[in-house]
């Protein structure tokens, strides 16, 4: 069955997780004496970290392909599912873009946490992040128990859930030296079920416009 553009254009969802995760493995090797253990994804990024040349380049596509996806997606599934399904993921979206502009405007200014305003003002997008993902994943996931329908979507965003409480707590709880393997979990929990909903909506039948309405 032939696709729409729209529904195309959801597969940048996919080009956007390869990019990061592109970033994430291969950005260390231009940072000297980065642990992948110890240290968080953001120290790569850091306004001085070494490596920030080459994680521009490695997530060039992140960011750009990331809220394009989100967009697509909250077009596409306009009219369709359930006004919960349709709100849990305009939600996802905005948390999206804030992700996206909000951490290029303000990166940390260096490894860790320097206390510096744009440190400060990186903490205060973290927050917002989070908290729209916990709310947006947290409706999306009750859309899909409400509904077969969206059980789907509501798996997809169960997962991310987990993955995120599986980081944030982990980085309390295991040792100093593996917080960068429990902080990975939340990291990419975001742009994975971001992937998730670009490849349902490349998957929809383009004709069913109306599928289900509260």
């Amino acid at each position: 069955m032939k696709k729409t553009l729209i529904q195309k254009l959801g597969l940048l969802g996919v080009v956007s997780f390869l990019s990061y995760t592109a970033a994430v493995l291969f950005a260390p090797l231009a940072y000297p004496g980065y642990k992948w253990t110890v240290q968080a994804v953001s120290d790569l990024s850091a306004a001085n970290a070494p490596s920030l040349s080459l994680w521009n380049q490695l997530s060039a596509l992140y960011n750009t392909c990331e809220v394009v996806c989100t967009t697509v997606v909250c077009i596409g599934i306009g009219g369709r599912r359930t006004k919960m399904l349709r709100m849990g993921i305009y939600l996802f979206a905005v948390m999206e873009w804030i992700s996206a502009v909000g951490y290029r405007m303000f990166p940390l200014s260096g490894s860790g946490y320097a206390g510096a305003f744009q440190d400060m003002m990186h903490m205060v997008v973290t927050v917002l992040v989070v908290f729209l993902s916990i709310v947006s994943l947290t409706v999306i996931i009750l859309a899909g128990i409400k509904s077969r329908n969206c059980r789907s979507y509501g798996v997809c965003a169960g997962v991310a859930l987990c993955m995120m409480l599986i980081g944030a707590l982990g980085v309390k709880i295991v040792p100093v030296e593996y917080f960068g393997v429990a902080e990975r979990f939340s990291v990419f929990a975001a742009t994975g079920f971001n992937a998730s909903l670009g490849i349902q909506l490349f998957c929809m039948k383009p004709g069913k416009i109306k599928e289900m309405k509260e």
